[in-house]
């Protein structure tokens, strides 16, 4: 019965009843709606509202984007920079092409992107150093600083917790108390854990760390208190800007924040080894598969999803990272400790300087975005679903 020919009382009651599931779905969204406006949305807009005014304590005329240019310095400097980031994204396209593209068109194509990319590197520095020689040093040095604490907790971290799982997921004794030691230190408080690890890295000859390098025969060193890069302290290598990687205070702070989170993502991988059916390590073995292979060829790819996870939500949380790092800093640290977020904290508590800190977040809130959705592009596509 076509629709025109139904009886318009009947079509009215399907209209109703349709209209009744509409209605009750958005009845059954509508508190995780409110929650995620109340607590989500609305703090961003406002803070892109704020960034917009000059905000000390009492709010001030509207600028703009004044605050924005403060933190970055330059317009054209910042431009070139993003540019380069493009190029970059590029430069990732086109070498992903040459995999698809015949093995002499291949070879081109990968020597373009490898051009694309060293152009892109040329850009980034050029756009970098005007942004440097105008804007806010404290900030945008702030934001490699921040990389740095990422890039120096998430791999290990993650590294680390597919091992131990791995181990604990096997028949063990006491598997059950090994497992509850390992994730001890994610429900530990962290401004607690901060505090204690702030006495174990303290300069002081008699400190915990400095002790176990006396017994390796290395002399103390001074840890948090310590401004100098890893590498010079280290090996006495002098880099130059950014090639000489981050302090040794900051190298300190990684360390707490590895402890702290290699248990929490142990219990994950554990959840996820649990899930692989035991039938293929069975099949894998029968076909003459060693250990290394079950782990290689079955293990790591069925848990890429979980791996995936895990990276991209830690690598949010370190780019947020706050109460360890500002616990732990130490004026001897000379900023060198100072990630975006304590910066910021820095900006609006002490400055008073709300509207400017609020840009700096809504920069932040970008930049974390932009990897996220990077994050996903780049490793989403590597994910292996079964």
């Amino acid at each position: 019965m076509s629709a025109t020919s139904m009886p318009q009382a009947r079509r009215k009651r399907l209209r109703w009843i349709d209209l009744r599931e509409h209605l009750t779905g958005y009845l059954f969204i509508l508190p995780s709606v409110l929650i995620l406006t109340v607590f989500g949305f609305f703090p961003i807009g406002y803070a892109a509202y704020m960034s917009s005014m000059q905000w000390r304590v009492r709010k001030g005329p509207f600028i703009g984007l004044a605050n924005y240019q403060k933190a970055l310095g330059d317009w054209s400097g910042a431009l070139m920079f993003a540019l380069g980031v493009g190029l970059m994204v590029l430069a990732y396209i086109v070498w992903n092409r040459a995999a698809k593209a015949r093995s002499n068109l291949g070879l081109v194509v990968r020597t373009l992107a490898a051009l694309i990319l060293i152009g892109a590197g040329f850009v980034i520095a050029s756009g970098w150093g005007r942004m440097l020689a105008a804007g806010d040093k404290d900030f945008l040095n702030s934001l490699p600083i921040t990389l740095f604490y990422a890039l120096g907790t998430v791999p290990l971290e993650l590294v680390l917790a597919l091992i131990l799982a791995y181990i604990l997921f096997q028949k063990i004794r006491g598997q059950e108390f090994f497992r509850m030691i390992y994730f001890l230190p994610y429900i530990t408080p962290l401004v607690a854990a901060a505090v204690v690890f702030r006495t174990i890295f303290s300069p002081r000859e008699s400190s915990l760390a400095n002790t176990v390098l006396s017994y390796l025969g290395v002399s103390p060193l001074k840890w948090l208190f310590e401004p100098k890069p890893v590498s010079e302290v280290l090996f006495g290598v002098q880099l130059p800007g950014l090639w000489a990687g981050p302090s040794l205070a900051l190298v300190s702070i990684i360390l707490l924040g590895i402890w702290t989170y290699v248990g929490y993502n142990t219990v994950i991988f554990l959840a996820g080894l649990g899930s692989i059916p035991h039938e293929l390590y069975e099949a894998a073995q029968i076909d003459g598969a060693n250990n290394w292979h079950l782990f290689r060829y079955i293990t790591i790819p069925l848990l890429s999803p979980v791996t995936f996870y895990l990276a991209l939500i830690a690598f949010i949380g370190t780019f947020k990272a706050f109460n360890q790092i500002y616990v732990m800093r130490v004026p001897s640290a000379q900023g060198t400790v100072n990630v975006a977020s304590v910066t910021i904290f820095d900006t609006f508590y002490k400055a008073n300087q709300f509207g400017y800190a609020a840009a700096q977040a809504i920069i932040l809130f970008a930049i974390i975005l932009f990897l996220t959705l990077v994050q996903n592009k780049v490793f989403g596509e590597k994910v292996f679903y079964g």
